[in-house]
């Protein structure tokens, strides 16, 4: 039970016996006044009671962390969610999943750990009336990928440049080509873009000269 509306001799009673009822503090709904009630004459004729709707109020941060549990619960993987209080700001919403073996939970080069965080975007936006951007890392897999891509980034320019000729990356999803795409953005001697529609969009590095060759 997330809304209650509750009667009461005066608003404050009818917001104490609410929130008693949905077992929460004040900071943890909203309150809406259906009717400030009537005293009435001499305090009988015509007197009324308050009467309030008390909601318990979304927590995207929490909605995110117990659905994380429940898919991990699922899988059959011995794993905690945290909250990576540092990344986590008004825009986003950083989780962490640590545990001694969390190769099912990564998957083949994350794409497990893509779908479990396309589908908490999916619950925690479906709870919440503004956009949230959800990010869910495997002790530090992130981070490693991403070193891992600006590595093959680097090294795929250089082909694109000493052969002359288009290098083609495999499908990617939009944040892997993204760290693509800022690896290279400062090298002036290629161009980068994408071609195709998702999931099989993908990355293309050219020379520069043969880019302009083909703009003219």
């Amino acid at each position: 039970m997330n809304l209650i509306r509750q009667e009461g001799k005066t608003i404050e009673e009818a917001i104490e016996i609410a929130l008693e009822k949905l077992g929460i503090k004040e900071e943890e709904a909203d309150v809406k006044v259906v009717d400030e009630g009537s005293k009435g004459i001499l305090g009988l004729i015509g007197a009324r009671n308050a009467v309030v709707e008390v909601k318990v109020k979304v927590n995207p941060v929490q909605i995110g962390k117990e659905f994380l549990e429940k898919i991990l619960e699922k899988m059959s993987c011995q794993a905690n969610v945290e909250v990576d209080e540092s990344k986590t700001n008004q825009e986003q919403i950083y989780y962490n999943i640590t545990g001694p073996d969390l190769g099912i939970v990564i998957g083949h080069r994350g794409e497990t750990l893509d779908a479990i965080q396309y589908l908490t975007s999916l619950v925690v936006n479906k709870h919440s009336n503004k956009y949230w951007r959800i990010l869910i890392d495997a002790e530090g897999y992130r981070l490693r990928r991403e070193e891992t891509l600006e590595r093959l980034a680097r090294r795929l320019a250089e082909k694109a440049i000493t052969t002359g000729r288009k290098v083609v990356l495999e499908p990617m999803p939009p944040h892997e080509r993204r760290i693509i795409h800022m690896a290279l953005r400062e090298d002036k001697r290629i161009s980068t873009y994408s071609e195709g529609r998702e999931p099989f969009r993908r990355i293309l590095i050219e020379r520069m000269d043969k880019a302009q060759d083909l703009d003219n």
